[in-house]
């Protein structure tokens, strides 16, 4: 079984991104591309990279919690792709110079992506609502999923034109990963909602929570819209029409109400504005590794 995982998808590290790579970003031009302010570039990585983190994370608090023993290994999967994706686009902010404080020192310094996952505090986490809201029941993160890899893999199939290389590499392997998230988790609403019908009641209830996380989803801060001129990212509103058209046709065939769109806000999360869920989402998260800052194993 082991040997299975291992070499699983031609030995590329779909099951477990990172094994035996001491170096994210081997063989990739690191070089800031001409034009681009490193800051701009650095920040926008934390958006992109936030939102794997903190989802993964979630994903992972269903871990001998799931319905099914092979679900369990499918969230896990997915949960084991976007920390991938994580770590590469954190190395990427901080070899653009990304500066990250320790809780424990006022002295700031260049990190690495473990720096950066585990020594930031609240307000400098670059995440949005979607993915930092609990994961209510099992409709819920899938739901949930469903509209996170959609929006993300419509950024990421952008993404892969950016002028940023680092950026463009990472978008193309991501894809095909986010592509399987967002297949995964759409055959379960269609299963949820055109089930039973308690499984359609909590579908429904779960597309009508999730919903409105999405109200600062396609608004874009100052450093996305810079950046968007600029040829490296991707401005969030330029992806709406094609996230709607996906999403209402999954929960249309899942017999599903579509909820009302919610009017678009500023982002918070994106600015450092956070809620109590994601204070108690770090302390699981970062709890040891500031315990033990310099532990190695």
């Amino acid at each position: 079984m082991y040997e299975a995982l291992d070499h699983a998808h031609g030995g590329e590290g779909h099951w477990a991104f990172g094994t035996g790579f001491d170096e994210p970003l081997a063989g990739v031009d690191t070089t800031v591309p001409d034009g681009i302010d490193p800051a701009d570039l650095g920040e926008y990585c934390l958006v992109l990279g936030d939102d794997a983190l903190v989802l993964a994370q979630r994903l992972t608090q269903w871990i001998t919690a799931a319905p099914e023993l092979e679900e369990e290994v499918a969230i896990a999967n997915v949960a084991l792709d976007l920390l991938g994706q994580a770590r590469l686009l954190l190395a990427r902010a901080g070899s653009v110079g990304v500066l990250g404080r320790s809780r424990d020192r006022a002295t700031e310094s260049i990190p690495d992506e473990d720096a950066l996952a585990y020594f930031r505090d609240l307000d400098e986490f670059r995440n949005s609502g979607l993915v930092e809201a609990p994961n209510g029941d099992f409709a819920r993160t899938m739901v949930r999923l469903l509209v996170a890899a959609t929006v993300r893999l419509a950024v990421f199939t952008r993404l892969r034109g950016s002028r940023d290389p680092v950026l463009a590499a990472i978008a193309a392997k991501g894809v095909n990963e986010l592509a399987y998230h967002r297949d995964h988790a759409a055959r379960w609403v269609l299963r949820l909602g055109d089930g039973t019908a308690e499984s359609h009641r909590r579908a429904q209830a779960a597309a009508d929570t999730v919903w409105p996380l999405l109200a600062d989803v396609f608004t874009a801060t100052d450093v996305e819209r810079r950046l968007t001129e600029a040829g490296v990212a991707v401005d969030p509103a330029d992806v709406r029409e094609e996230v709607s058209s996906v999403l209402t046709q999954v929960l249309d065939q899942a017999t599903l109400r579509v909820p009302a769109w919610p009017a678009d806000t500023a982002p918070r999360g994106r600015v450092g504005e956070h809620g109590p869920e994601l204070a108690e989402l770090l302390g699981t998260l970062q709890g040891l590794a500031r315990q033990h800052p310099a532990a190695t194993w």
